[in-house]
């Protein structure tokens, strides 16, 4: 920002370059808020300019506003150097590697790169084209994660604006078709609207209504058509099945989104193949993997769910009943990875090379969680789906064996996972969802020793840890490199998502008493507070599991959110 055509002028923005930052506009910075939009606003020599970012819904595009307030004489200069990288969210850009081609005149500017050019215009000023390259920016997150952390980012023009007193400007960045008739920057904030978010709703479920809305998107389809679906988590993970599952109760029908829902459950209904749904999409290709023991479980979990909240009978009895009667027959008779079940009704999956479970982290051929086998949650699920499906015969026999090969004492609950010749005595969270799902396969006093084991020995501020920390296997750090990371991954890290199951086997064993009720508002209280931290406005993924438990991994999660929505929705807050 020049002012008054003074040759020296004020940088408004901050980046680090090896262990310096440059500039330092933070010096400038007064106020930021998140609503609608992102905003901050800066001061300085009797200039305030209000920075002003949208993100245009269902598309990929962005509207940047710039508002100067000032005396009417004063004369402003604002020169703005868009940074542009056109790489894979996995990847960083390097100068040397990198094959971007950029057009500029006047009125507009663009690079392209892998099939897609991104568009830059704006509503007054003029570009100034240039080739100019700003080295070695620097990720303080990727140094800590000992991956990557510099990059070389292209600037293609300068955007140079003159105002004579107040005014201001919009900066327009669209990909592809998406930059194209992009609607006006008001008429965008006035016309949006959050599903869910009603008047007279809570200030924490306003908050976690519009956190859940970040993570509902529309994707292509294999067969080539859209449909809703739900991103796990941000900056690196696409939709994922079992994230999906677990997470649509929560993000979807507690806030009455009803018809993205059925979209979602209907896109996976239609890839059930051999009794699974698929995990995962390719983000380029759109083709389905299959690769997960649970989340087809959870498929029938949501599917019944969705029933619940919208009687739409007609859509399940057509279309979601018969998917999840394929699940039960390709689990009932055996599928991929050994997935099959046992003389007993109990569900068996995988080997030693396999990772089924979402406890799943594997580096460099080493898995670090090894639970092939009858796995508890898994088995939890499988009676839940046999209850809902109404195969009660079957179910019978499945808690009958469940509470037999499972139950260890009071004082220890259940064991994580079954063999043939052996046990995991290891405690950790999974043994929850035996209490928390619909069905429970256990007696009342179990259900209570379950309760209290996981309250005892896995409970934090953030969620459960994944392994008691009396475990010799327990890491209460996440930090370093992949190998490092992925060894606490569920070795003592602390999952948010899982305070959702706890609660809610919490509140049954209790009654839904109002004392239970009181108590659950207690232990989510930490988790609407961290929504001020971190990531603004989001709940993080995980948490380590040593105090103060600070929050790593991914800094958004889907079914962070959603559980913690779910569970304040339940006890009214």
């Amino acid at each position: 920002v020049h002012l008054d055509g003074k040759p020296d002028f004020h940088e408004l923005s901050i980046n680090q370059f090896n262990q310096s930052f440059h500039p330092r506009g933070d010096k400038y910075l007064r106020t930021f808020r998140l609503g609608e939009s992102a905003q901050w606003e800066y001061e300085f020599e009797g200039v305030k300019i209000t920075r002003t970012l949208i993100l245009y819904r269902d598309r990929n595009a962005i509207a940047l506003r710039y508002h100067v307030e000032c005396a009417a004489e004063r004369k402003i200069l604002l020169r703005v150097l868009p940074f542009v990288a056109m790489r894979d969210f996995h990847a960083l850009c390097r100068k040397d590697q990198a094959h971007l081609q950029t057009q500029a005149d006047a009125q507009h500017a663009s690079v392209s790169a892998g099939g897609h050019t991104l568009h830059l215009t704006a509503d007054l000023g003029e570009f100034q084209p240039c080739q100019e390259w700003w080295f070695s920016h620097t990720y303080a997150l990727e140094t800590e994660r000992g991956q990557d952390d510099q990059e070389d980012l292209l600037v293609p023009a300068h955007l140079l604006v003159n105002l004579n007193g107040p005014g201001g400007f919009t900066l327009f960045a669209g990909l592809d078709g998406d930059a194209n008739g992009l609607p006006d920057f008001d008429d965008e904030l006035s016309a949006r609207v959050i599903p869910g978010d009603k008047p007279g709703m809570s200030v924490p479920m306003q908050r976690l209504v519009r956190a859940a809305n970040d993570f509902v998107v529309r994707r292509r389809t294999p067969a080539g058509d859209e449909a809703a679906t739900i991103i796990a988590g941000y900056p690196w993970f696409a939709d994922w099945g079992r994230d999906t599952m677990i997470s649509l109760p929560g993000l979807l029908l507690c806030a009455g989104r009803h018809a993205e829902a059925a979209e979602t459950l209907r896109l996976f209904a239609r890839y059930v193949s051999e009794g699974m749904i698929p995990n995962h999409f390719d983000d380029y290709t759109s083709q389905p993997s299959y690769n997960t023991v649970d989340a087809s479980l959870w498929f029938i979990h949501a599917c019944f769910e969705y029933l619940r909240h919208t009687k739409n009978q007609a859509l399940f009895d057509s279309e979601l009943r018969p998917a999840c009667e394929e699940i039960y027959n390709g689990y009932r008779q055996g599928t991929r990875f050994g997935i099959h079940m046992d003389s007993e009704g109990l569900i068996v999956s995988g080997d030693a090379s396999t990772q089924l479970t979402w406890m799943d982290a594997k580096c460099d051929g080493i898995a670090f969680t090894p639970r092939h086998g009858k796995a508890v949650e898994i088995n939890a699920l499988w009676y839940n789906a046999l209850m809902l499906l109404g195969h009660t015969e079957q179910a019978a026999q499945t808690r009958e064996t469940f509470a037999r090969r499972f139950w260890i004492n009071p004082f220890r609950g259940l064991f994580d996972v079954v063999h043939d010749d052996h046990v995991d005595t290891a405690i950790r969270p999974n043994q929850i969802l035996a209490v928390s799902l619909p069905h429970s396969p256990l007696s009342p006093e179990q259900r209570s020793a379950v309760v209290e084991t996981v309250r005892r020995d896995l409970l934090t501020p953030y969620g459960l840890r994944t392994l008691s920390r009396d475990d010799g296997n327990y890491h209460g750090r996440y930090t370093g490199d992949r190998m490092s990371r992925d060894r606490a991954y569920h070795n003592g890290t602390v999952w948010a998502w899982l305070i959702g199951p706890f609660l809610e086997a919490y509140l049954k064993v209790h009654g839904h008493s109002a004392d239970a009720q009181r108590q659950v508002r207690v232990w989510l209280q930490p988790l609407l507070d961290h929504m001020n931290q971190s990531c603004i406005g989001q709940i993080s993924e995980i948490f380590e599991g040593d105090e103060p438990h600070r929050p790593v991994g991914c800094p958004a999660q889907a079914w962070s959110v959603a559980e913690v929505l779910r569970i304040a929705q339940m006890v009214g807050m």
